[in-house]
């Protein structure tokens, strides 16, 4: 389960914009997550409570902001939105496209107080 390292490390960046920025609690926490990152949301949600606990986020309310998976295909040169990573181009049918957006998942913003 990915998906407990991936909250580990939103909690360790929680912590680093504590320091800086001198907040007491988290209110809300908004992550996206690419459509091709492999992440289960209730997966996410799970770990996310747990990892939270005894923290200043512990609480706080998980939002998930999910961000379609886009390819670019060498052969036609066409970008296009796929579900799975080992899509073909929808445009010529080519296979090996390159993943220009939807593999990863990161902090996008938090609500403090």
């Amino acid at each position: 389960m990915h998906e407990l390292s991936l909250v580990e490390g939103v909690l360790q960046l929680i912590e680093e914009k504590e320091q800086s920025d001198q907040f007491s609690r988290v209110d809300k926490v908004w992550l996206e997550v690419g459509e091709l990152s492999c992440v289960e949301p209730e997966a996410m949600a799970f770990c996310f409570s747990s990892v939270m606990a005894g923290t200043v986020a512990e609480g706080a309310t998980l939002e998930l902001v999910p961000v379609p998976g886009l390819a670019e295909c060498p052969e036609c040169g066409q970008t296009s939105q796929v579900r799975q990573l080992y899509d073909a181009c929808p445009v010529c049918g080519n296979f090996g496209l390159n993943i220009v957006q939807g593999r990863d998942v990161r902090l996008r913003s938090l609500s403090v107080s």
